[in-house]
């Protein structure tokens, strides 16, 4: 018996395996991520299919890149991750799905170690909410991005306006922002300017930028310049109102959310504190916190469903967002 694994031990060793898993899988994903040429990036961009000189491995990747690209789910996954500015594949976010999965439940037979079945419950809720991290970091992100190219498009409209008015055309004027603008208008706007060198037209280069940004205000722009390319008319004045209008809604929904400050921080004060401190609790003392996953009929050993006080956490949380939340 000694060669065998006390009650104690088994969700570190648990936790132990899912580790070195993670650290493997981790490699491989990282190894084929690092080890994509140039050459085949340009080749998949153009359209002309993948090199036939990639080693198995890159192939078996691209196939299954491929086969995710063709589903509704991986044609959001690949618009979330143009949005974000993460140049992965994919297969390559869906593996990094996996491997916070895969972490999740090694944490959560940790601190579910008082019981083979709280260890079970707590693996399985920490596998599911483990793998939705890969997605709140990519939202996160995305609108962080987003933020900032809003914060920034009031100034960069003045820089085109002044850009036409010495005699620039639209295409020169979108090059000079490429150049001159900072992150990430620079990016985005570069995008434009190498799809339209590529033979797109500058619609259709517009319209995948407001693709990649979602914004009410990068639209009012996209629009009044399609518009003028129709039926013509002094763009420059044009920009310098939508320039002013932009900056004004900016400086608004600046003031808005300095005023709701203290709603978004109870809102995440409230939702965080109990499911932090049942965590706390159960990391401590296990053996206090078990009879909420024992479950059976009738309930003697548990006083409230769990899920039940989630989905009161959940609800006030959305709550008090909607309260705060105003549009402009």
């Amino acid at each position: 018996m000694q060669g065998m694994l006390s009650p104690d031990m088994l969700p570190f060793a648990v936790a132990g395996v899912v580790f070195l898993v993670i650290l493997v899988v981790f490699g491989m994903v990282a190894r084929s991520m690092g080890s994509g040429d140039v050459s085949d990036r340009l080749s998949q961009f153009a359209g002309r299919g993948s090199v036939e000189k990639e080693p198995g491995t890159q192939q078996a990747i691209a196939r299954i890149d491929a086969v995710f690209a063709k589903s509704k789910s991986g044609n959001n996954i690949a618009r979330d991750l143009a949005r974000a500015d993460l140049k992965w594949r994919v297969s390559e976010f869906i593996g990094v799905k996996v491997l916070a999965a895969l972490a999740g439940a090694g944490i959560g037979a940790i601190i579910g170690r008082a019981s083979p079945q709280a260890m079970l419950i707590s693996s399985l809720v920490g596998a599911i909410v483990l793998s939705f991290a890969p997605n709140i970091y990519l939202a996160v992100r995305a609108g962080n991005r987003i933020k900032a190219f809003n914060n920034q498009l009031g100034d960069t409209i003045t820089l085109m306006s002044n850009a036409l008015r010495s005699g620039y055309s639209f295409l020169q004027t979108l090059d000079m922002v490429s150049r001159e603008a900072p992150q990430p208008v620079s990016t985005e706007f570069s995008r434009v300017v190498q799809e339209v060198g590529l033979g797109r037209s500058t619609e259709e280069a517009l319209d995948n930028l407001l693709r990649r940004i979602p914004s009410e205000d990068l639209e009012l722009l996209i629009t009044a310049v399609n518009i003028q390319h129709e039926v013509g008319g002094n763009l420059a004045q044009i920009l310098d109102t939508i320039g002013h209008t932009i900056r004004e809604r900016v400086r608004i929904k600046g003031e808005i959310k300095t005023l709701t400050a203290q709603g978004r921080i109870s809102a995440y004060v409230i939702t965080g504190l109990p499911i932090a401190l049942a965590i706390f609790i159960t990391v401590i003392n296990p053996e206090y916190m078990s009879p909420i996953f024992t479950f059976g009929f009738p309930p003697e050993n548990w006083c409230c469903l769990p899920v039940a006080s989630l989905f009161m956490i959940m609800i006030g949380y959305f709550a008090i967002m909607k309260i705060i939340d105003i549009e402009v």
